[in-house]
């Protein structure tokens, strides 16, 4: 095995070679099998090991075995202990999940602390194979079976090719000690239930099920290669990126075949499960959104809007003194003598008619204003319809208020009650700066 994982070293990983590798390490025979083969090829690794305070002692005499390992390795170690089931209530998360919360935010602390390169994890076959079948049994698209990636990040796991019993072999030659896991024993989660009951029945039906696998995932593989190609060229005809959203163009999108199932390739990595109700939004009337825990998509015309969900201010008022504000958006203020052309961005007003200091708020329902250069008051709402700006370009509006009064629809139009007249003694200069 040590030529083998030699050479998937010097020809798939050679990135490693002289760069400082920390080596996930549990304990358990693949991370220790793992750690000895880093070892022997004379790289620059230093251990990290989680106790996760799950199994009293037994997880303390896991630490204990992997300090020792590294102390007969001549490498340094590092260990860390959570309170992984105090962890998962409070973000009320399953403690498997927390347990790689916590194991994946340390590690990404040590890289940073201590200059490392790449973490490496002992995630092999047998594991992808497991992968495969959660995936399966809970519906995925072709990237779910794809399998686990040798490299992703800094995350790197150059065990993928060895099944466990070449582990366990390579372990057994080199008569390497390793801990036993007692949780891996038991049938609680669905990972174990795999790799207990229900694989070991599925080798015995096909011996070759590991090396089929293989094959099978080298050629999902090359599929997603082709599709991701032909999505690259769908998104760059049909998605626009803004400042704030990624727009979809329904039309376009429909120019081509399978929309629904292009629509999902697009927006599968932002959240959303009600894939159903994503699809209706394409027939969908102007207004009609979807959420996942992350993002919103929705339908505004002929358009999809994603845009990322953000704790807004919409109930908030933010004072403006005589010097601007910048936060939550920036308007800078400056006294002038002459006027120039009233632009998008940038308004003349007659200094005398505000009161200081001004509100910087979000539009609310039932404003209005004498919009610039026209006779009466119009609603906010009606005037935005005019303009006929989206709900998203809504959303994000602003409006400058002193006293009761809109001063500004920051972006768009100010109002007429306060625009420089001849009798004008102060002209103030209000400048957007997006």
């Amino acid at each position: 095995m040590f030529k083998q994982f030699k050479y998937e070293i010097e020809n798939k990983f050679s990135f490693l070679i002289g760069s400082r590798i920390l080596v996930a390490c549990s304990g358990g025979l693949d991370s220790v099998v793992l750690t000895h083969l880093l070892s022997k090829m004379n790289l620059k690794i230093a251990l990290a090991h989680c106790n996760f305070s799950l199994r009293g002692k037994e997880s303390d005499d896991d630490e204990d075995f992997v300090i020792n390992l590294a102390e007969n390795l001549e490498v340094t170690v590092y260990t860390e202990t959570f309170d992984t089931k105090k962890y998962a209530k409070e973000h009320k998360i399953s403690t498997q999940m927390a347990a790689r919360d916590l194991r994946y935010a340390w590690f990404e602390e040590l890289l940073t602390l201590h200059k490392f390169q790449y973490i490496v994890t002992a995630h092999h076959l047998d594991d992808d194979l497991e992968t495969f079948f959660i995936n399966l049994s809970r519906g995925t698209g072709l990237s779910g079976l794809s399998g686990i990636p040798k490299k992703n990040n800094k995350v790197v796991r150059p065990l993928l090719n060895f099944s466990r019993e070449d582990i366990f072999q390579y372990a057994q030659k080199n008569s390497l000690n390793w801990r036993e896991d007692s949780s891996n024993k038991k049938a609680d989660y669905l990972r174990n239930k795999l790799r207990l009951a229900v694989l070991p029945q599925f080798k015995t039906v096909n011996p070759a099920v590991l090396k089929n696998f293989k094959t099978t995932q080298s050629n999902i593989r090359a599929s997603q290669l082709l599709i991701d190609d032909y999505i690259a060229i769908v998104y760059n005809r049909v998605v626009t990126e803004t400042e704030n959203a990624y727009k979809i163009d329904i039309q376009k999108l429909r120019d081509f075949p399978h929309t629904k199932q292009l629509l999902y390739e697009l927006l599968k990595g932002f959240g959303f499960t009600e894939w159903d109700d994503v699809s209706n939004l394409l027939d969908a009337q102007t207004g009609k959104q979807v959420y996942s825990q992350t993002h919103r998509l929705l339908k505004n015309r002929n358009e999809l809007l994603l845009t990322k969900m953000e704790l807004d201010n919409l109930n908030r008022e933010f004072p403006v003194s005589k010097k601007g504000i910048e936060t939550p958006i920036s308007l800078k203020f400056e006294e002038t003598k002459y006027i120039g052309e009233t632009e998008k961005n940038l308004i003349y007003v007659d200094s005398a008619r505000l009161n200081f200091p001004l509100k910087l708020r979000r539009w609310q329902d039932g404003d209005s204003f004498h919009p610039f250069g026209m006779k009466g008051k119009k609603k906010l709402s009606k005037f935005f319809k005019d303009e006929k700006l989206s709900q998203l370009e809504k959303e994000k509006t602003w409006v400058l208020v002193s006293d009761d009064s809109i001063v500004w629809i920051v972006g768009h139009r100010m109002d007429d009650n306060f625009k420089v007249t001849k009798n004008t003694l102060h002209i103030l200069k209000i400048t957007y700066l997006p």
